[in-house]
């Protein structure tokens, strides 16, 4: 795995981060996964990716499950809780839903769950837009956060990868949209 470390601009020191599961295991994982869709998605299914993060992982489970004999058509919601600091705020939606998915299933697809916000309002938009059911998958799934006593918003039907309660990076998931590439999922903390 080669990969462009990337610098400390306190102390200008290359971060390299620290690989929690490698690109065959990513791979490994996202096949089984759509092994085990095969028997829930339907015919006039509509893949949802979530941008920017979920790009990764949405693309490679759509291949497994065609290499599984589903093949399921293709849209995104571009939905932002936070910017490049790292500190949530309010929602943005940049970019709806381009296909109808009235009276079908959909199946949404994102790189991790962590509070459920934005796997929340990606549900309640699929369905206020009428979808008939509304799947959820994510490659990693943190442990439940717990916010101000709170449990998160709405935990995914489906995950790839149990991950732990670290600053995950790689694979979709990113540090101020830098890591994103990474064919690995890895730990900056």
């Amino acid at each position: 795995m080669t990969t462009t470390p990337q610098k400390s601009p306190a102390t200008d020191v290359a971060l390299v981060p620290t690989v929690l599961i490698d690109e065959a295991e990513v791979q490994q994982r996202v096949q089984v996964l759509a092994d085990l869709l095969v028997s829930y998605i339907r015919p006039d299914c509509v893949g949802i990716c979530l941008l920017t993060g979920g790009i990764w992982f949405a693309a490679d489970l759509t291949r497994a499950l065609n290499r599984s004999g589903r093949d399921i058509a293709f849209d995104a919601l571009w939905l932002s809780s936070y910017g490049d600091d790292h500190h949530s705020g309010a929602m943005l939606i940049r970019a709806p839903l381009q296909r109808p998915v009235e009276g079908r299933q959909v199946l949404i697809m994102d790189d991790v769950l962590d509070t459920g916000a934005s796997l929340k309002i990606a549900v309640e938009i699929v369905r206020e837009a009428g979808a008939a059911e509304v799947l959820t998958a994510v490659f990693a799934r943190k442990p439940d956060p717990l916010k101000d006593g709170n449990r998160r918003e709405i935990d995914a039907d489906f995950t790839a990868w149990e991950a732990p309660a670290r600053y995950l990076v790689g694979y979709g998931l990113d540090d101020g949209g830098k890591y994103r590439g990474l064919p690995y999922v890895g730990a900056m903390d």
